[in-house]
């Protein structure tokens, strides 16, 4: 029998070892970003992993409960000492004996995650759902018997117009010694969403309370989560954060994620608990960046994908990975912050979910369109939101369409051979010299370029490609020459440079080499231009079918939204064929447009009853059951593509008419039009 298979989420990495191989060794082995410094003696606790059990059908194997090595008297002797989170292993002392998938989570990660989701500049009109008011209570009266929750109710309605509030039993338990501590004169948090009746208390203070009043907007992805943490009183960003999604380690994508809770009994449960637990650990460490209390977080609002909106609130995702992808509920939903087990804000905070457009279009589509509002187009607009689930709006005042396509994680540097997330030593930007082939590029952490003096020194160890990255090498080496239009690799013979190195019947490209000082050599593959070439190909043909179904043969403006849309060049994005051919200077990126819609929606009650009343107008395209998606993403395959005419790319672009089927390749040059 094969030695067992060994699967490290996030970053893909896989191989075969030995039965008795600590994970740890395989791992390093791999190139896996597991950190230690301890030399593997069960000191340090750096390396802890967390091993996945169960059915993955995405890589194909079965995780039986004796995968890892029994738990040990190190790994017990650092919990009790310590503490460790359930489910936790350690690096050094647990081994392999079957075929596992082992997760390492962003604290044991030596390269820390680079999560971009920061904040975009926007003005708010803030109208929210959560205020403080001061008000003066009268005193008890013998002659005029009355509780004083009745009378804190008559002042509230006298002296602001407030009617009918109410409160929990802690609250009023509360209620007494506050207001004789205040002389009869409080300040309380009052909340009243669009979805109350009536108005609640929940927070009340002595006297005239100056505090903190903040709430989180969080945009809860499939591979990563990030919150803005924000005043509630005049919307200001405190502070942002982001996180990996835990979910990770059960499925990449989204239809891993629901085979992976078909397949494995109390899986959903599984994955619930593992996201909440990431969004309250969030809360906690966006709360300490601020330097406020954690306590002073009343209100919460979501944004995320149908499948992260179920698995959020506890609901099996099961029904949405088939047709007819029924969600259990679309419209938008308040509940209390207690119902999704966070323990680390306000013990009354609420929360607001966005409604979702559809089965695969969720609350974050809803987001971007409050964020960007194509329905309020004169123009006809393409919204793009890049993601492992690349979700697409099209329209103007007159009809807006929306579609999901399913990308994948490739755009975020899984599935590629060298990939990575974005994390300092990965190369995010790439230029390959037409002439000479030689590339040179820029890694994160570091504004030198790889060619410049000092490069070396500052960086050290080039540790992988991140998604920016592999794109642009994609376009750089189509640019070049290097790649013809079917994303074929070529020779040494038929480009003329070495860098093109035999890989079994396949070529690959030679970014960089850091064997020399330990770190790894770094190629683009045949297999990776595959990945890119199908994750950009679902991408144009979900962005074709609804310029097909508004009846377009173009669009007149195209926004990258999403934090990895931030980052993408137009250029290279246009030479890859990803987004539809329109002018340079009319590709823009909206940086993270579902977090700034959800911090709209947190601002105001008013942007809430709008995106409840937009998403009804929405016309959804399912791409899963129109045939023309197929015939699109065929033809989309090539790069740029089969078909469609690129004119504006052409003005600026002039791509090598090369072809590497045939063994030789073509210096002739032409322009695509």
């Amino acid at each position: 029998m094969s030695d067992p298979l060994v699967i490290f989420t996030p970053s893909g990495k896989r191989g075969r070892f030995p039965v008795g191989t600590p994970v740890l060794a395989a791992a390093r082995q791999l190139g896996v970003d597991l950190d230690s410094v301890c030399g593997g003696r069960g000191i340090c606790s750096k390396c802890q992993v967390q091993p996945g059990y169960g059915e993955f059908a995405k890589h194909g194997v079965t995780v039986a409960a004796d995968a890892l090595s029994e738990w040990n008297a190190v790994e017990e002797r650092y919990r009790s000492k310590r503490g460790m989170l359930d489910g936790r292993r350690l690096g050094c002392q647990a081994k392999i004996m079957g075929d596992v998938v082992i997760d390492v989570p962003p604290e044991s990660q030596l390269h820390k995650q680079v999560i971009r989701k920061s904040a975009t500049e926007r003005e708010i009109a803030m109208d929210p759902a959560t205020r403080t008011l001061y008000v003066e209570v009268a005193e008890p009266d013998m002659d005029e018997p009355s509780g004083d929750f009745e009378r804190l109710q008559i002042a509230l309605r006298e002296q602001w117009g407030v009617e009918g509030v109410e409160a929990d039993l802690p609250l009023l338990r509360r209620l007494q010694g506050v207001l004789r501590q205040g002389e009869w004169k409080v300040t309380v948090a009052l909340h009243k969403g669009n979805h109350d009746a009536r108005t609640r208390i929940l927070d009340i203070w002595p006297g005239f309370y100056e505090g903190g009043l903040h709430g989180l907007a969080i945009d809860l992805g499939s591979t990563t989560i990030a919150a803005h943490l924000c005043d509630l009183r005049d919307g200001r960003v405190l502070a942002s954060a982001g996180v990996m999604n835990p979910q990770i380690r059960f499925g990449e994508d989204l239809m891993s994620r629901v085979s992976y809770a078909m397949m494995n009994p109390g899986g959903d449960v599984e994955m619930t608990k593992a996201v909440r637990q990431a969004i309250d650990r969030l809360a906690t460490e966006i709360a300490a960046e601020a330097q406020v209390d954690p306590a002073s977080i009343y209100e919460l609002v979501f944004v995320c994908n149908p499948v992260m909106h179920h698995l959020l609130l506890g609901i099996d995702p099961v029904e949405l990975g088939q047709a007819p992808f029924a969600l259990a509920l679309g419209s938008s939903l308040s509940l209390d912050a207690r119902e999704l087990d966070l323990g680390s804000v306000n013990r009354a905070a609420r929360v607001y979910v966005l409604p979702c457009i559809a089965g695969h279009v969720g609350a974050d589509c809803a987001a971007v369109a409050l964020s960007e509002e194509p329905h309020k187009a004169s123009d006809m607009v393409l919204i793009v939101d890049v993601g492992t689930n690349a979700e697409i709006l099209l329209g103007n005042s007159a009809r807006v369409l929306a579609c999901s396509s399913p990308t994948g994680p490739a755009f975020e540097g899984a599935q590629i051979s060298s990939g990575q997330r974005a994390a300092p030593g990965a190369i995010e930007r790439l230029a390959i010299d037409p002439v000479t082939k030689e590339p040179r590029f820029r890694v994160i952490g570091c504004d030198l370029w790889s060619d410049e003096p000092g490069f070396a020194e500052a960086v050290g160890t080039v540790t992988g490609i991140c998604g920016s990255g592999i794109i642009e090498a994609v376009a750089e080496m189509r640019m070049a020459g290097l790649l013809d239009a079917r994303g074929l690799i070529g020779s040494s013979e038929q480009t003329g440079s070495a860098r093109c190195e035999p890989d079994g019947r396949t070529h690959s490209y030679l970014v960089h080499d850091g064997s020399a000082t330990g770190g790894p050599r770094i190629l683009v593959t045949q297999t990776d231009i595959r990945a890119i070439q199908l994750a950009k190909s679902a991408l144009y043909a979900g962005a074709r079918l609804l310029m097909d179904e508004i009846g377009v043969d173009k669009v007149d403006r195209v926004v990258l939204a999403g934090a990895f849309g931030a980052h993408i060049s137009p250029k290279h994005a246009m030479v890859l064929g990803m987004i539809p051919d329109v002018p340079l200077d009319k590709v823009i990126s909206a940086g993270n447009a579902a977090g700034t819609g959800a911090r709209i929606a947190l601002a105001s009650v008013a942007a809430r009853d709008t995106i409840e009343q937009v998403v009804q107008q929405i016309h959804k395209v399912e791409t899963a059951i129109e045939p023309r998606f197929q015939e699109h993403f065929v033809n989309a395959n090539a790069i740029p593509h089969a078909v469609d005419p690129f004119p504006e790319l052409a003005r600026i672009v002039s791509l090598p008419e090369v072809s590497f089927n045939t063994g030789g390749g073509s210096d002739r040059r032409r322009r695509r039009g």
